[in-house]
């Protein structure tokens, strides 16, 4: 099939900011032209400042679905029309469809980010994580590990105007399903030391250690990491953070955001089309 764009190519896009180091657009359109649908990815640099007019246009546009990525999957709510349960109780949207006139807003965050830790090998279900963070990442992840049978979650965030925020997210993911979640303050090195010791995976759902602020982690002591403990951090640039040669360092066994980044697209990818994307082949060109 000779891949261009018609009159009747469907949009879709990413907007977030930065944008320009995600390799969403080229795993988007290699799946749109590996299974011939008449649809095209872009991605779109934008900050919250700017996030409602363009959300407008889009939908007047007729967009078909799009992405969000940091700052912009919290930003994003007052402007869909309805919510899928998940992307409610997480409080963050990273998907939103396109329906009969309505953006709906949903989060495949979370199921990436426990597709990918499979994918790593490992099974938490019934162990304790310490996860680093409390942003729409943070929040998907939060929610996708209680629902998959995490024992107990320990959330670590600033303790800023956020904080009582969100603690009633804490509360309420942890009542609604029976995971044992905790929040405390990420400035406290004592209690994430203690966290960190009897958790079996630590995971950085901030983006300290992101491009291009690469030489900085979001721990303050290596010597916090165990042997027996998995390190995942949901950056992909740089492919190895700083925490990640922290844990080869200590020990520990780490992995980073590119298989989420992966399996949420996949998600996403099938709300918009209804076909599955053909991971094998996207992960052996983009992803090894």
């Amino acid at each position: 099939m000779n891949y261009e764009i018609t009159g009747n190519t469907k949009l879709t896009a990413l907007l977030g900011s930065p944008v320009s180091h995600s390799i969403s657009p080229q795993m988007h359109n290699e799946s749109f032209r590996l299974l011939g649908l008449d649809y095209v990815y872009l991605a779109f640099d934008v900050t919250p400042k700017h996030l409602r007019e363009v959300v407008a246009g889009l939908k007047a546009a007729g967009i078909c679905g799009f992405n969000l990525t940091m700052p912009l999957k919290v930003h994003i709510l007052p402007y869909l029309d309805e919510l899928t349960p998940a992307a409610r109780l997480a409080g963050a949207v990273n998907t939103v469809i396109s329906k009969d006139g309505k953006l709906i807003g949903h989060t495949t965050d979370g199921a990436g980010y426990m597709q990918s830790v499979s994918d790593a090998g490992y099974d938490i279900t019934g162990q304790k994580m310490t996860l680093l963070g409390a942003g729409g990442a943070a929040t998907a992840i939060c929610v996708q590990a209680a629902l998959d049978g995490v024992s107990s979650i320990d959330m670590f965030k600033r303790k800023n105007a956020s904080w009582e925020k969100t603690l009633a997210f804490c509360q309420r993911v942890a009542s609604e399903t029976g995971c044992d979640i905790r929040l405390f303050d990420i400035e406290n090195i004592n209690l994430l030391a203690d966290s960190i010791s009897d958790s079996a995976i630590l995971t950085n759902a901030t983006s300290v250690g992101m491009e291009p602020n690469s030489s900085v982690s979001p721990i303050p002591d290596p010597a916090m990491l165990h042997s027996g403990l998995i390190v995942s951090d949901i950056i992909y640039n740089p492919r190895e953070t700083l925490l990640m040669r922290q844990a080869k360092e200590q020990g520990c066994p780490s992995f980073n955001g590119l298989y989420m980044l992966l399996y949420q697209g996949a998600a996403a990818f099938q709300c918009w089309t209804g076909q599955k994307m053909p991971t094998d082949v996207i992960k052996k060109k983009y992803f090894s």
